[in-house]
């Protein structure tokens, strides 16, 4: 390791561990670099604007940040739990499978975790805990585990940034993200009804059915978005980017003219508010762009490559090992940083090994989804915490044994590349 690259990353964590923004933090450490190095410091600046220039897939972010906020503000997500509850609600633990299948839902149209987590999830957060009905800390566990779900079935931020950084088809991505969602969803609600059983949570009063086609009419037409998103980039007519406009629009299209839900100011803050959240994003993107070129500059790729090759492992016990990492670091750092940052390294070692990198997203993605719920910095945990007041001892004492099951869905997804590929390949993308 070069001093230059060991002062690199010396900064970067110092910067980090005092609190310091984790896309500030890369974007000094790089300049560090080229400082030590004799490089010029506006190169920086260069290979910013060139990542940009050439990476217009990153557009869908805000758009998806867009429609997921004007959905939370727009009364849309009430009317999905509405029917989630109609639907699932009679069952033992109902509120938790509701949490879960409205999670399910949501994903198909937020992408975002924390957006998963901020809007919908304090709603039912309230549901689940009103009369004390079930434990604060376990309804905020089980909706932290079921806001991972948000990412991975399409459309997902994560994946798009993925697709970025290796080059892999965003649209085999998306099909690929769709079983271990559901996957993640099953067990989720498995563990709630073994839960459910175990610490006898009461039984929700069952909807009538007759009930059930109002409450359906009613959630239609946000039902209908993921139906919309995937025939327009599947079909043909859209490419994910323009997918995520299209999911902007007509959100937007449902909050002010079907359901009259949203104002003009609620409106501004919905702009503002995603503006904000946009940027935030794109700060830590930037700061990657450099951060990849002194990596490429320090030939890392190459050398891990070289000891891969040197110490004859195999593809499973590579995966194993970066699975394993992936799942430390998202102890204290959050998902873009890990897939913008750490996840390239290890991209030419995947090819060398003939590992499908859609096989290969999907893993990191769930992974740095699981992440977001691990203590001690699990992000999400801090985000319920956040708009609920729930205290943070109680959410940890109750999450683990969500975090398991998501561990075991992560192995099986691992040692099934067919589960994860069946859906690509049955639509005609190759791997």
């Amino acid at each position: 390791m070069s001093f230059e690259l060991l002062s690199c990353l010396i900064t970067l964590f110092f910067l980090a561990g005092i609190g310091t923004p984790i896309g500030y933090a890369i974007g000094l450490a790089s300049i560090v670099y080229l400082g030590l190095a004799g490089m010029d410091i506006s190169l920086a600046a260069e290979k910013i604007l060139q990542g940009f220039y050439k990476s217009t897939i990153l557009l869908a972010v805000p758009l998806f940040i867009v429609a997921a906020n004007i959905m939370n503000a727009g009364s849309i997500t009430d009317r999905l739990l509405n029917f989630c509850v109609a639907a699932v609600g009679r069952f033992k633990g109902g509120l938790g499978h509701v949490n879960v299948v409205s999670s399910l839902i949501f994903s198909g149209m937020s992408g975002s975790a924390v957006a998963d987590a901020a809007g919908i999830g304090k709603i039912i957060i309230e549901m689940m805990t009103k009369g004390g009905r079930y434990p604060r800390g376990y309804a905020a566990a089980i909706t932290a585990a079921s806001a991972t779900i948000g990412p991975i079935i399409p459309p997902s931020i994560p994946m798009v940034l993925y697709a970025l950084v290796s080059k892999a088809s965003i649209g085999a991505l998306f099909l690929a993200g769709i079983v271990p969602g559901l996957l993640m969803g099953v067990v989720l609600m498995a563990m709630n009804s073994y839960m459910a059983a175990r610490r006898g949570f009461a039984i929700e009063e069952p909807v009538p059915l007759k009930e059930l086609p109002r409450k359906t009419a009613n959630a239609f037409p946000a039902l209908l978005m993921p139906v919309i998103l995937l025939y327009g980039i599947y079909g043909g007519v859209t490419t994910p980017t323009e997918a995520a406009a299209v999911a902007a629009f007509y959100a937007l299209l449902l909050a002010v003219l079907f359901y009259r839900a949203l104002s003009l100011r609620g409106l501004f803050r919905v702009f503002v508010d995603s503006a904000r959240s946009s940027a935030a994003v794109g700060v830590v993107i930037g700061g990657a762009f450099i951060l990849n070129f002194i990596v490429i500059s320090e030939q890392i790729p190459q050398a891990i490559s070289a000891v891969l090759e040197g110490s004859d492992i195999g593809p499973i016990a590579f995966l194993l090992m970066v699975n394993a990492l992936i799942l430390l670091l998202g102890c204290i750092l959050d998902a873009t940083t890990i897939i913008l940052v750490i996840v390239p390294l290890f991209i030419p070692s995947c090819q060398a090994l003939g590992i499908n990198l859609v096989h290969f997203g999907v893993l990191v993605v769930v992974n740095s989804m699981i992440g977001l719920i691990t203590p001690p910095y699990g992000i999400l945990l801090f985000v319920i915490n956040a708009v609920t007041g729930i205290p943070l001892k109680e959410i940890i004492h109750e999450v683990w044994a969500f975090l398991a099951v998501l561990v075991v869905a992560l192995l099986v997804m691992m040692f099934s590349p067919d589960l994860v590929l069946w859906l690509p390949r049955l639509l005609g993308y190759q791997g």
